[in-house]
């Protein structure tokens, strides 16, 4: 029985008056704060994938007849926000803009590409490393001219890649880019041993937010959480068992199983085409293997090969590290597909997602499942 429970008992078991009770019971913790152990450890939690339909009605202009739209809210099983799927009306088109283009005239002022990033970009402080910088392969990571927090970093698949379409993106260059990052938040936790909370992060292209059009990716190691991996970090373990769980059963989202790491496609999505990963037995960054980033690699690959056949041009990725050694966290990652570049392009970040919090996306996630469930499949 939770130890609250018990404890209202025992007082009125003890034979205070109603008034003392009252008063005993108004300076109780709230039940939020009591039986954290229940909560994480002892509760089975009850999994739903909860979704309600919307009817929208409308005049038709050119035949004055009413219509209907249908639009249908979910509910994220772990988080709690909600979503909008929406029809499908193209919010995402196709583009013919010339990236590659677009590539050869921003090259020659990046501070990324070869002779430049050496002299350029800021080195590491000497107590993180003493050279200032990590390679891997071609990858090489320095210090975030433009920082986020306490640690942060920023990773090139290597200097002379300023184009890289997300089709040419290789399982190679992906993981050594993810070991540097890696190796970074090792480093960081070393000699700070209060940053315990790690996220490796990608926008790809301008679109996604990023400031320079040199592939690559951000490292942030701080002792803050950002706000999502707060919210991750207080699901209860057996919460995240359960949604796989519902997922595998239901076989509506699920890709499958690369060896170690789950893929789902986003029940309730934040942003288009998007997918999830978990990765059971570690809980940060810090503790992959050459193995798990081989792994983790390879899914990223398929996902953005299969990305690049449904016309998208740029991604964020968010990998939600909690402290090492956190019981029942899965690592986890978010990956999502945004706006094409091209002028005048509409943005996929609207009132919506950016002050509701809430993904509206015209992308059914089960569609979006069965495009790219054949390459996990394969």
């Amino acid at each position: 029985m939770p130890d609250f429970l018990l404890y209202l008992i025992a007082v009125q078991v003890s034979g205070l008056g109603e008034e003392s009770w009252l008063r005993t019971l108004r300076a109780l913790p709230p039940l939020t704060t009591l039986d954290s152990e229940a909560r994480r450890g002892e509760m089975e939690p009850e999994m739903e994938l909860r979704r309600e339909l919307l009817t929208a009605e409308m005049i038709e202009p050119s035949t004055g007849e009413p219509v209907q739209t249908t639009i249908e809210v979910r509910f994220d099983p772990l988080t709690g926000h909600s979503s909008r799927i929406l029809p499908e009306r193209g919010l995402i088109p196709a583009t013919d803009f010339d990236l590659e283009g677009f590539a050869r005239d921003s090259q020659p002022t990046c501070p990324f590409c070869p002779g430049r990033v050496d002299r350029l970009t800021p080195r590491l402080a000497a107590r993180i490393h003493p050279d200032g910088r990590l390679t891997r392969g071609e990858a090489v990571l320095f210090a975030n001219l433009h920082a986020y927090s306490s640690n942060s970093s920023v990773s090139v698949y290597s200097p002379r890649l300023h184009y890289l379409p997300l089709g040419e993106i290789t399982q190679q260059l992906l993981a050594d880019n993810l070991a540097t990052q890696v190796a970074f938040v090792k480093a960081v936790m070393a000699a700070e041993p209060q940053s315990q909370w790690a996220s490796i992060n990608a926008n790809h292209m301008l679109p996604s937010g990023s400031s320079l059009f040199h592939p690559h990716l951000q490292g942030i190691v701080d002792s803050q959480p950002t706000t999502m991996q707060r919210m991750l970090a207080e699901v209860p373990p057996q919460r995240f068992d359960a949604y796989l769980d519902a997922e595998r059963r239901t076989g509506e989202r699920y890709l499958g199983d690369t060896g170690h790491i789950q893929w789902i496609v986003s029940f309730a999505p934040i942003a288009p085409a998007e997918l999830k990963a978990f990765i059971g037995g570690i809980s940060s960054p810090a503790e992959l293997t050459d193995e798990l980033i081989g792994e983790l690699a390879h899914g990223l690959v398929l996902t953005l090969g299969a990305y690049a056949d449904m016309g998208f041009q740029s991604f964020n990725c968010a990998i939600y590290g909690a402290p090492p050694g956190t019981e029942g966290y899965p690592l986890n990652l978010r990956l999502a597909c945004r706006s094409n570049l091209r002028p005048f392009y509409r943005s996929d970040s609207t009132f919506l997602e950016r002050l509701h919090w809430e993904g509206a996306v015209d992308l059914a996630p089960e569609s979006v499942a069965r495009q790219i469930g054949e390459r996990f499949r394969s």
